[in-house]
């Protein structure tokens, strides 16, 4: 709580939050940290094994393997959120279950899963577009913003 605010407080209030923070359980944040660094980098190396897997048995370039990788953990984390397992991950690592591809692919899933007794469009497909609406807006408008930007560089010649 800010100072600003603890001023405005009066004494049993004040009395109230230092009883409070006394209780309050304290975090282990280092710990926390730790869990979702590993938890969070094992998801990328397996997504670098699967990458490494389609450009080795595939016709795929390294570069082109992008792709179907991506896929690959958006279709594994959504089956893992289906089966109640991703929920577990993500109640052990915290962020490092969120941050990659599957934490978004996990929050889709999830929320779909919630309201699919509301019905099919406004339950499922009205929820799901809550939380990606906003992450599709920013990324349309971030991917505009840099074509434009790219075009006035390759078409005056590096302005």
């Amino acid at each position: 709580m800010s100072d600003q605010k603890k001023k405005n407080l009066t004494p049993v209030q004040q009395e109230y939050q230092k009883f409070a923070s006394e209780r309050e359980i304290k975090r282990p944040i280092v710990k926390n940290c730790i869990k979702a660094f590993f938890v969070g980098g094992f998801i990328c190396v397996i997504g670098q094994c699967i990458q490494t897997f389609y450009y080795t048995f595939f016709p795929f370039t390294e570069k082109s393997a992008g792709d179907p990788t991506v896929a690959t953990l958006i279709i594994a984390s959504v089956l893992l959120t289906g089966f109640g397992v991703y929920d577990r991950i993500g109640q052990f690592a915290g962020a490092g279950s969120a941050v990659p591809v599957t934490g978004f692919a996990n929050s889709m899933a999830a929320a779909a899963i919630e309201h699919r007794t509301e019905g099919y469009v406004l339950g499922v497909g009205g929820n799901m577009f809550k939380l990606a609406g906003s992450v599709i807006v920013y990324g349309t408008v971030a991917a505009f913003i840099v074509a434009i930007i790219k075009t006035l560089f390759t078409e005056w010649g590096g302005l």
